[in-house]
């Protein structure tokens, strides 16, 4: 049987279409995705993520575990509210899962990894939790709605719905977290646009989805999410990445720390091995749409399309593609579609920001 988040009558009443997302039964689309999709991009939409697993590390040494586990260097919060992204990789620098983290106090750290990863990146925590750091508390958080308003009208359409809370988040930087009572209200997001994600307990979600939706924002589904996510360029975990590829030939180099002398689980990995495939943008030059696992065929070798949909905001078919390094921006690939070998230019992601087309 799917599981179902506290926000799953709210999305029944609005008649959207639910699918099975992770084992979790989730809402593509409440109508419209390309109308969601613009909402996001010129007004306010939001999202229901209480799939993903908040997890709280909390005692003494939660910073030197964290240094162990995961690539990037938590060194760089030092600030309560800060947030980082990274990956968690495996011995031979795979990814087990990208994952946000935000430092409250330095014995309390909130981890927010994917759903369908969290059971996996538990057990992966707990094995090396007692490796290196025996005494530390892990508790996954499943009492825990999540909501995420997204858009350039986010902000002001959440000041509407939260009477009291544009004082306090209007000073909040990107990629910074605070506590508004029982809330914890993150300037984070994946769809390329300002933004908030929110956790707050799962019997006041319904509550708080009403009162967004009594300020005009607009319900939006995975489907949106998804064309957004990848206009915005970011990755998706299982398609873009996973444990059979590293973050360096998944465009993450700029989350991984081997500069500093830290030791952290799979960085022996990433220093030995060569690194042959690298992932870039490409914007379909002929007719069609590109998709996931199409074959690309450049001067250089092989490769995929790992992310792949049509761009509402550029009237185009965009993805991202893992190819073999060399291939360069402005080359000109071809992808298979259909027993069909169409041109598509290799392009620098994002390709939308803020709103606006980058390419």
């Amino acid at each position: 049987m799917l599981k179902q988040t506290p926000l799953n009558a709210k999305h029944r009443e609005a008649n959207a279409k639910l699918v099975d997302f992770s084992g979790w039964e989730m809402p593509i689309h409440y109508g419209s995705q390309i109308e969601e999709h613009n909402a996001v991009r010129h007004d306010a939409g939001m999202f229901d993520v209480s799939h993903m697993l908040p997890v709280d590390i909390k005692g003494e040494g939660a910073r030197a575990f964290l240094r162990k586990l995961v690539a990037n260097n938590v060194d760089k919060l030092q600030h309560t509210g800060k947030a980082l992204y990274t990956c968690m990789l495996h011995e031979g620098g795979g990814v087990v899962d990208d994952l946000i983290i935000y430092f409250m106090t330095e014995s309390w750290f909130r981890l927010v990894v994917n759903a369908g990863c969290a059971d996996k990146d538990l057990a992966w925590m707990e094995t090396q939790r007692d490796k290196f750091a025996p005494g530390l508390e892990i508790k996954p958080l499943r009492d825990l709605a999540m909501i995420a308003v997204q858009g350039p009208k986010a902000a002001e359409k959440l000041w509407q719905a939260l009477p009291g809370s544009e004082e306090l988040t209007r000073p909040m930087k990107p990629f910074t977290a605070i506590m508004i009572g029982q809330m914890f209200v993150a300037r984070t997001g994946y769809t390329g646009e300002d933004g908030f994600e929110i956790m707050l307990p799962a019997k006041a979600a319904p509550f708080f989805w009403q009162a967004l939706l009594d300020a005009g924002v607009k319900p939006c589904g995975l489907g949106a999410r998804d064309t957004l996510r990848l206009e915005a360029g970011m990755n998706l975990y299982g398609q873009d990445m996973d444990e059979t590829t590293t973050p360096l030939e998944s465009g993450l180099a700029w989350t991984v720390d081997l500069k500093s002398e830290r030791d952290f689980i799979g960085k022996e990995a990433l220093l030995r091995l060569p690194r042959t495939r690298q992932l870039v943008g490409l914007l379909l030059l002929d007719k069609g749409v590109l998709r996931p696992h199409q074959p690309v065929f450049t001067a250089q070798g092989e490769g995929e399309i790992t992310s792949g949909s049509f761009s509402p905001t550029l009237n185009a078919s965009i993805a991202l593609a893992r190819v073999p390094v060399g291939v360069d921006v402005g080359d000109v690939v071809e992808v298979e579609i259909r027993a069909k070998r169409l041109k598509a230019r290799v392009v620098k992601y994002p390709f939308v920001r803020n709103g606006k087309p980058m390419i």
